[in-house]
């Protein structure tokens, strides 16, 4: 029951806001330049510097790959593991 009331009263005191806003042009204007420069910040942080819009689409770029994958296989898992067991053996050595 208080949920309701709580959720009412920060819906009334934005709707409240938001007309106070809005009353003004000069202030609407600013408003809506802020909302701009946040969607394109937003834009342009999705599309360069997302490390799995780097990797691409494996399903789409490698067809066997995936399909291997799906079927269980684990080379991928195995290799990786290698990977990361050999760079950290070469960490070790240079820290010691």
């Amino acid at each position: 029951m208080k949920k309701r009331w709580i959720y009412s009263a920060v819906g009334a005191i934005g709707a409240g806001a938001l007309a106070y806003v809005w009353r003004d042009e000069t202030k609407r204007d600013q408003l809506k330049q802020k909302a701009k420069s946040l969607q394109e910040k937003w834009t342009q942080s999705e599309s360069g510097d997302f490390p799995v819009d780097a990797a691409g689409k494996p399903e789409v770029d490698n067809f066997e790959n995936t399909k291997m994958v799906s079927e269980g296989s684990q080379f991928g898992v195995n290799y990786y593991n290698e990977l990361t067991d050999k760079e950290r053996e070469i960490l070790e050595k240079t820290n010691s």
